[in-house]
């Protein structure tokens, strides 16, 4: 079955979280889509979007998995941004959660070390 997501995030200030979403992912939006929404595509139809709706801000849960967890994390932190929260689960897989300044929480998960 072919696979597609776009996954929204719901923010108040679009102009705030633009650049705060370029320096968690490291790049400007893969297109713009209007004056209050802007595309990432993470991978071949797989995008993360956020779009300026102030009544639905801050509820997002995403989380992205990732082959290098270590260096995307120490990526992100090069860039002025720290996890809020580490975690590691029973099975190994750890997970760096990120909030954006309306509190949607974007987290990247990896396989054990």
């Amino acid at each position: 079955m072919p696979l597609d997501l776009y996954a929204g995030i719901p923010v108040t200030d679009y102009a705030a979280a633009l650049k705060w979403y370029e320096r968690l992912l490291g790049s400007p939006p893969t297109f713009v889509a209007s004056d209050t929404e802007a595309v990432w595509e993470l991978a071949e139809h797989r995008s993360l979007f956020i779009e300026q709706l102030p009544e639905r801000a801050g509820h997002a849960l995403h989380t992205i998995f990732v082959d290098d967890f270590d260096e995307l994390v120490a990526e992100i932190t090069e860039r002025g941004i720290e996890p809020a929260e580490r975690e590691t689960y029973s099975n190994g897989v750890r997970k760096a959660i990120y909030r954006d300044p309306d509190g949607n929480e974007i987290g990247f998960g990896g396989a054990p070390l």
